[in-house]
């Protein structure tokens, strides 16, 4: 939601059907029952008010999944992916600093494999306010090479980004609607456009019958 819910909400405007993944729950060590009903409130709400038709949770733990066979992990993502099928999937950056992000990019790439009856069409990766900008920089820095437009959408971002109180922080902090919103700025200045969201291509295919460029944002 925080860094493609513009995008996700021009999918839902445009009729396509969206559905989410969220992988983790919070560890009870860390957070207490009471705690983790409330965030799952808050994404059910975010979602429901973009129009998102499902949300998946997986249940995996929160903040230890580089604990979790990487092997798990993917067949679980996978299990969702085949009951889909998709045409479009985005995920995490594979360089942010939350190492339960780098897992589920990894996971996700093992997930949605070509095979020869199906093959997710377009694969893109986001920003995370607060995880991809902290990370070191190198070889997997977000350079971005996607940008999707999201003028129109960006308000309704903010709104449905506004459901999740437990998440956002004050300004100047890159969680708050203020630095979010800035943020759609500045992407947007780079392509001329008033608002956009980044993303980095990870894999795209084209197939004969049906041109991906029909699906796209």
């Amino acid at each position: 939601m925080f860094g493609c819910g513009g995008t996700m909400a021009r999918h839902c405007e445009s009729g396509d059907r969206v559905e989410v993944v969220i992988v983790t729950r919070g560890i009870p060590e860390l957070w207490p029952d009471e705690v983790i009903s409330q965030t799952r409130r808050e994404a059910r709400a975010a979602n429901q008010f973009l129009g998102v038709k499902k949300v998946h949770f997986l249940d995996f733990p929160a903040p230890k999944l580089d604990q979790v066979p990487m092997h798990v992990l993917a067949d679980s993502i996978r299990k969702v992916v085949l009951d889909v099928r998709p045409h479009m999937v985005y995920v995490p950056h594979r360089g942010d600093i939350h190492h339960d992000h780098q897992a589920v990019h990894r996971a996700v790439c093992v997930a949605v494999r070509p095979t020869p009856d199906y093959t997710v069409e377009r694969v893109l990766s986001y920003e995370t306010p607060s995880e991809t900008e902290w990370a070191a920089s190198g070889d997997d820095a977000f350079a971005p090479n996607v940008f999707v437009d999201i003028s129109a959408c960006l308000d309704r971002k903010l709104d449905a980004v506004s459901h999740y109180r437990s998440q956002l922080r004050p300004p100047p902090h890159p969680r708050s609607l203020e630095t979010i919103r800035v943020m759609a700025r500045l992407r947007g200045s780079v392509v001329c456009a008033e608002a956009a969201e980044a993303f980095v291509l990870v894999r795209e295919y084209l197939p004969r019958s049906t041109p991906g460029a029909q699906r796209r944002p």
